[in-house]
């Protein structure tokens, strides 16, 4: 059993039992950048992203029944789904329930929304694209600057032959994304909470791809599993500071090339990023904790899961019980962009007196269902990982309560009768949201162990990534609904455990995520630059 296993429990347990460091206090006068900044690197704007969509719906993208259809990306497709899932696209400044909102005003505190969810808003990813022959660049390495919509130059020459050979699974594809997390942007915050939520953050990232890319016939199936170390020295990164968590080939437009010339030359030295970023920060502390668990998902990163590893640690067949039917799901006609430009937490906004419909509740449940980051970590026709729980304060046509959702039926299945919200209210830490006034609060929940079990320590960013990827699909349906929505992570995990009879099955509630109308009329600023 290794460390991730441990970590897991600590997660699971801090409600009760406070991880260390107990009396840490971030200092936000040193906080690092919400980005990596290359001093001196080149930089090659992308252009404007602006592009014709037609059938570019959330249904499609979320749903995708026909499944994708590999079409190629060009750099106008590449720089719209760059931009709408992690560019800057403009300023917001709501009156809400958020304790950060005294210093949103101060332009140096501005909050640049994005179409990707983020854990408190951090924004942690970095988006490196490894181009080789086929691309429309000069072969090399390039980081996304998600400020200026455009790539840093940070290495001239093909080293797609590196990236190949660290995945190992037989691509020809020469362009690669490849997604690395910083620790340092998110644990300056929350220390050793950091692994937690920024693994959440990959898979949030991952699922704005699949969903854009799937709405334009276009495949994202990323790999998590790969000779990382390898990746991090291709980077120019120490692996223990920057973990890389993804790696996405795309099929590119134009003639074939010969994308399977060998990394380097036999013997010779190994390519390497030599540029290097500037820190904002005077002070980088390191989490012992963090150190830990990225020591321990890095070890055997390169031994993908055969196929069917995962079964064991598949969703469990719904209780016994009787069901409360849904009605069908109303399609999500939205434009994907304008979805994710409409996408906003709803801190404290939620209003109860007017409720959801059972179709708006059926919607959200069936799209957050369906989530998952693919790749290798797929198990094509075999049941998910996640499974979705769901307390009902406000539905039309369903009786408060607390319910498992039963995909393959469409259907509820009662838990525990009565209106939930004294439970949900007593066991959330945060002063943000008021979850009683929420139509519905989602649980999603993985049998963390399970996978751990199944697959080693680095199935815990399986579990989280997969677990963010429903997170951002819950956000643009809701989005797409013209319903407000939020996610938390601030809640007792051990009380949900006990309230949905879940210590037996060894399902670990992990996230829970708000739906429902907003109070009319709230004041609002918003600015768009994209």
């Amino acid at each position: 059993m290794g460390f991730a296993h441990e970590y897991a429990a600590a997660i699971m347990h801090r409600g009760r039992i406070p991880m260390e460091p107990v009396d840490f206090v971030p200092d936000w006068s040193d906080r690092p950048r919400k980005g990596k900044f290359y001093p001196g690197a080149e930089s090659l704007p992308l252009p404007d992203g602006a592009l014709p969509d037609p059938g570019a719906t959330v249904q499609e993208g979320v749903f995708a029944a026909s499944g994708p259809r590999d079409e190629p990306f060009t750099l106008p497709l590449l720089s719209g789904m760059l931009l709408d899932s992690y560019g800057r696209v403009g300023r917001r400044l709501g009156v809400q329930a958020n304790t950060d909102l005294p210093s949103l005003p101060v332009y140096t505190d501005a909050n640049w929304y994005r179409g990707t969810a983020s854990g408190g808003g951090l924004y942690p990813v970095t988006v490196y694209w490894v181009s080789g022959p086929g691309g429309p660049l000069a072969p090399g390495v390039h980081h996304y600057s998600t400020t200026h919509h455009a790539m840093q130059r940070l290495l001239t020459g093909d080293v797609s032959g590196e990236v190949r050979e660290a995945l190992g699974n037989g691509t020809g594809a020469d362009q690669f994304l490849v997604l690395g997390v910083k620790f340092w942007q998110n644990a300056f915050k929350y220390n050793s909470f950091c692994m937690h939520a920024v693994s959440m953050d990959v898979g949030a990232v991952l699922q704005t791809w699949r969903i854009w890319a799937r709405a334009r016939g276009l495949r994202v199936e990323p790999a998590l599993w790969f000779d990382e170390e390898r990746l991090a020295r291709l980077l120019g990164v120490d692996v223990a500071e920057e973990g890389i968590f993804a790696v996405v080939p795309l099929s590119w437009e134009g003639p074939e090339t010969d994308a399977v010339a060998p990394a380097r030359v036999a013997g010779g030295p190994a390519p390497r990023v030599r540029r290097t970023e500037s820190e904002r920060s005077r002070r980088v502390i390191t989490f012992e904790t963090v150190r830990r668990v990225q020591a321990a998902t890095v070890g055997h990163a390169a031994d993908r899961p055969a196929p069917g590893a995962l079964a064991p640690a598949a969703a469990l067949p719904a209780g016994e019980g009787g069901r409360v039917a849904l009605p069908a799901a109303p399609p999500l006609t939205m434009d994907v962009r304008e979805a994710l430009r409409r996408r906003r937490s709803s801190f404290g906004r939620f209003a109860a007196g007017r409720p959801l419909s059972a179709g708006q509740l059926a919607a959200t449940l069936a799209a957050a269902a369906s989530a998952s980051v693919g790749g290798d970590a797929a198990d094509p026709g075999g049941p998910p990982l996640a499974k979705l729980y769901v307390f009902v304060n406000h539905v039309a046509g369903v009786a408060p309560g607390a319910y498992e959702y039963v995909a393959d039926d469409h259907a509820l299945r009662l838990v525990k009768p009565g209106p939930p919200g004294t439970f949900l209210q007593e066991n959330y830490f945060l002063s943000n949201y008021n979850l009683e006034q929420a139509g519905a609060v989602v649980v999603p929940a993985v049998r963390t162990a399970a996978v751990l079990d199944a697959v080693g320590d680095r199935g815990y960013r399986l579990v989280n990534a997969t677990v963010g990827a429903v997170a951002q699909t819950f956000y643009t349906t809701a989005s797409a609904l013209g319903l407000g929505g939020g996610v938390a992570l601030g809640f007792d995990t051990v009380s949900f455990v006990e309230e949905l009879g879940l210590a037996g099955s060894g399902e670990a509630p992990l996230l829970i995520m708000l739906v429902g109308h907003e109070r009319p009329g709230s004041a609002d600023f918003r600015y768009e630059i994209a």
